[in-house]
């Protein structure tokens, strides 16, 4: 027998759960569904005879992992792997997969409508309208000609370009290596060019040694006082206090934010609720009802082939 311990939603229906997992059961596999928690004890329990476990972005931890003896196993209905204790995975042999692709089209649709809406003005000028107002002083531009810069040109940061180009954009790209079968519409340039030549500067890269804190204080002071910084990779890519600090100067026009250092609800005391000219969504680019499905489905895909001894989608 082998028993899986989901340990937080996948955002499907009871029904759609339930037919994913009906063909594993009649393989002999148990599952043991729980909600979310933040309690590592109690984790440590729920998963402590489970041979494998589905998790999305909730952090399991290095010690976690190493209470977990049975465990073989890690899903990961989630791209990003930083909130897995990858040290503990490796030192037992645990393997650990994830789900990328699901949210491609969910979070490059996100990221127009952010630049649409600071582009225009949206937020504020919604307040203009309740209020019994006009659009006086807040008439913005187009996408049309301008230029965006997608740092991390992956496959998420392939479909936001695409996007971006079919409204009349002009697409540069900066990667860690040169993407021999990106299009002709996109330019690859270093990413200092990228940040001072781009109207929209938009994250698409990973958290990892190189990224954290790569949009700084300096980094900022490169791009045009003109431009929009657009956040859907990880929180800490960006120093948050920085770019608060840039808000405040007009060192940028504006920003969308769509992750943080903290995972929301955010605490009140958070310096970017306050933040100027920002929209703020919490946490929400990659789920769509759409996407929702599509995660579970490579969630169990990738959970048949580990018991058929085939793992796929591995990142470690």
């Amino acid at each position: 027998m082998t028993k899986v311990a989901i340990l937080e939603s996948l955002g499907v229906s009871a029904e759609e759960l339930s037919a994913l997992k009906k063909p594993l059961e009649a393989r002999g596999v148990v599952f043991a569904d729980y909600p979310r928690t933040a309690d590592a004890d109690l984790l440590a329990e729920e998963a402590a005879d489970a041979d494998a476990v589905i998790i999305a972005n909730m952090p399991l931890s290095d010690a976690v992992i190493r209470r977990c003896e049975k465990l073989r196993f890690i899903d990961v209905a989630f791209t990003g792997v930083d909130h897995v204790g990858l040290t503990a995975a490796r030192e037992k042999g645990v393997i650990v997969s994830n789900a990328s692709g699901y949210s491609n089209e969910a979070v490059a649709e996100l990221v127009l409508g952010m630049a649409l809406s600071l582009m225009r003005n949206v937020p504020q000028v919604q307040e203009r309208c309740r209020a019994g107002s006009t659009k006086e002083g807040l008439v913005g531009g187009e996408l049309k000609g301008k230029t965006v810069g997608i740092i991390g040109y992956g496959r998420i940061g392939r479909r936001t370009g695409e996007l971006f180009h079919a409204f009349g954009c002009s697409v540069l790209a900066h990667s860690r290596h040169l993407k021999d079968d990106a299009p002709d519409y996109v330019e690859q340039v270093p990413r200092e060019e990228l940040l001072r030549r781009s109207d929209i500067v938009v994250l698409h890269c990973p958290l990892n040694d190189s990224t954290r804190g790569m949009i700084d204080a300096a980094a900022l002071s490169q791009m045009k006082p003109t431009a929009f910084l657009i956040n859907v990779a990880r929180g800490p890519v960006v120093v948050e206090a920085d770019l608060v600090r840039a808000l405040e100067a007009g060192t940028i026009a504006g920003a969308g934010v769509d992750v943080f250092d903290v995972e929301p609800p955010l605490p009140p005391q958070t310096p970017l609720l306050r933040a100027p000219r920002t929209l703020l969504t919490p946490h929400v680019a990659f789920a769509t009802a759409e996407s929702m499905s599509l995660r579970a489905g490579i969630v169990f895909d990738n959970l048949r082939a580990w018991l058929d001894g085939a793992p796929q989608n591995v990142v470690l």
